[in-house]
């Protein structure tokens, strides 16, 4: 779809806009639950569209987590009997709100399937269940939408976890009247993982086995549902447009790329925002000195003395600090990376915070070189929020290497808090990060370093012209600070963008019903 951003649109028409009522369904919305970015953008993106005067109401799961968050959770008097098979299960739907707002969020209560202490898998498999865990929710949700007092208008589905709630929609309730004028949105926040099951678990959905075909629910004789969502949904987006063009592609359509290309038409990208509640170095309650944009050099130099003591490295004002954060996984481009770590570890005089955790061998790895080099590598093998707020605010350089990459925040995060993002080019960070080149930086767009080819010796030639810039040119490295910090990665932004794909979403489909 061709859409015209909502952000380029006078304030007189988007006050002309009537609201829209949408239900927005997800596995996880922070601070109640999360394993990544898509409980961060669950919960901005309902906020950033309520203050653009539109009522949102959100839906997930009320996981052992979400019960325990230390937020206010009260009972309703919803009542679910969702059919499972040969069963009928009854749930009790439980209602709190997202922090800072007035929008609303209803859980799905049913011990049997949430009280767990993860919310996919236990330490060494996914649960056996998952497939009846999502069911049951994806129809809960549908009956949610029925018991609700006023119409839906926009019901916004969010990963395989919610694959089916755009299929039952359009197969089991297209001649229900309450259902008829509402439009389905399903975004794919990570191509890679599908909800992939045994053919034998199709029933549990209770749609006829003639769906389970290539053209709709099988995927080379299993039941995908993330291809289900992306079959039946009116309309499609992910978090990023060069991750909708790439997803198109053999390279990174991870099987879904004709599927995805034979509904192009139906499909953009839209970047995450960053909520600027949370990330804002002049207020955030992590770091050990705030700044802004006015103050950042005395900020940031504070910033990193205190993160060199903290994580056990000496003191070196000029010494190039770099960051990273994240899960420690090929996707991420580990497998680029720690050989130019060990390689500068030995060679040169620059300091390198890492935080995260993941795949055993790049933990080894990591473990390794903080015990051979404590003078120039802090390995944090965790994850701690306070942490990830005092390394984007306290390195000069961090790095994000990913093979791919659909949206990416911590390098909007890195643009607001100062730090100058090392990318490679790919999905949103290709979108985000200007490369320092002299027509850049003459043009005053560059805002950080990017590299195409995923191999080390890319990766570690962009990390050379970075490192020469920061000890060389002063004025270079201030340039490209300021102008990240100047950059707009509001979730403001990005709902204005949301609300035109809802609008034309719902005119095409009432247009068409």
């Amino acid at each position: 779809m061709d859409l015209k951003p909502g952000y380029l649109e006078t304030p007189s028409e988007q006050m002309r806009r009537p609201a829209l009522k949408i239900l927005l369904a997800s596995s996880e919305v922070a601070p109640f639950a999360k394993t990544g970015g898509l409980a961060d953008v669950c919960a901005a993106l309902p906020v950033a569209l309520e203050q653009l005067g539109h009522e949102v109401t959100v839906v997930m799961p009320a996981f052992r987590s979400a019960l325990q968050c230390h937020r206010q959770i009260r009972k309703t008097d919803l009542q679910l009997s969702i059919p499972i098979k040969s069963q009928t299960l009854h749930a009790r739907v439980l209602r709190s709100s997202l922090p800072d707002s007035n929008v609303t969020l209803l859980l799905v209560d049913y011990p049997p399937y949430f009280d767990r202490q993860d919310l996919y898998r236990d330490e060494l498999q996914d649960y056996p269940d998952n497939c009846e865990r999502f069911t049951f929710f994806s129809r809960a949700v549908l009956q949610i939408l029925s018991q609700l007092p006023d119409s839906i208008d926009i019901v916004h589905c969010n990963d395989w976890q919610t694959g089916l709630i755009p299929a039952f929609l359009k197969l089991e309730l297209n001649s229900d009247s309450r259902f008829q004028s509402l439009a389905s949105l399903f975004t794919i926040h990570n191509l890679a993982y599908q909800g992939l099951f045994s053919q034998h678990d199709m029933p549990v959905t209770g749609l006829d086995w003639q769906f389970f075909n290539w053209r709709q629910m099988e995927y080379y004789g299993k039941l995908n549902l993330l291809k289900t969502g992306i079959v039946f949904a009116d309309g499609l987006n992910t978090v990023s447009p060069t991750y909708a063009l790439e997803i198109q592609t053999p390279e990174l359509g991870c099987g879904l790329d004709g599927l995805l290309r034979e509904r192009g038409q139906v499909l953009q990208g839209i970047l995450n925002g960053i909520d600027q509640r949370v990330w804002n170095p002049k207020v955030d309650p992590h770091l050990f000195c705030n700044y802004d944009s006015g103050n950042w050099q005395d900020g940031k130099k504070q910033g990193k003395a205190a993160l060199q003591k903290a994580v056990g490295l000496p003191r070196a004002p000029r010494t190039l600090m770099i960051g990273i954060i994240g899960r420690l996984t090929t996707q991420k481009g580990w497998d680029i990376l720690t050989p130019v770590i060990e390689r500068w570890a030995r060679t040169q005089e620059v300091q390198w915070v890492i935080l995260g955790t993941g795949d055993p061998h790049f933990q080894r790895k990591l473990e390794d070189l903080g015990r051979n080099h404590p003078q120039k590598v802090a390995v944090r093998l965790e994850f701690s929020e306070a942490s990830a707020h005092q390394i984007e605010a306290g390195s000069d350089l961090f790095l994000m290497p990913s093979h791919f990459e659909p949206c990416g925040l911590n390098q909007l995060y890195s643009l607001r808090y100062g730090t100058v993002p090392l990318v490679r080019q790919t999905g949103g960070l290709a979108d985000t990060v200007v490369n320092a080149t002299a027509e850049t930086l003459a043009t005053e767009r560059a805002n950080g370093f990017s590299f195409r080819a995923a191999t080390t010796a890319a990766l570690e030639e962009t990390l050379d012209r970075a490192s020469q810039i920061y000890q060389h040119q002063p004025g270079t490295w201030r340039q490209l600070v300021e102008t990240g910090m100047a950059q707009d990665w509001s979730w403001e932004r990005s709902a204005s963008a949301y609300e035109r794909l809802y609008e034309q979403l719902l005119s095409k489909h009432r247009h068409d019903s």
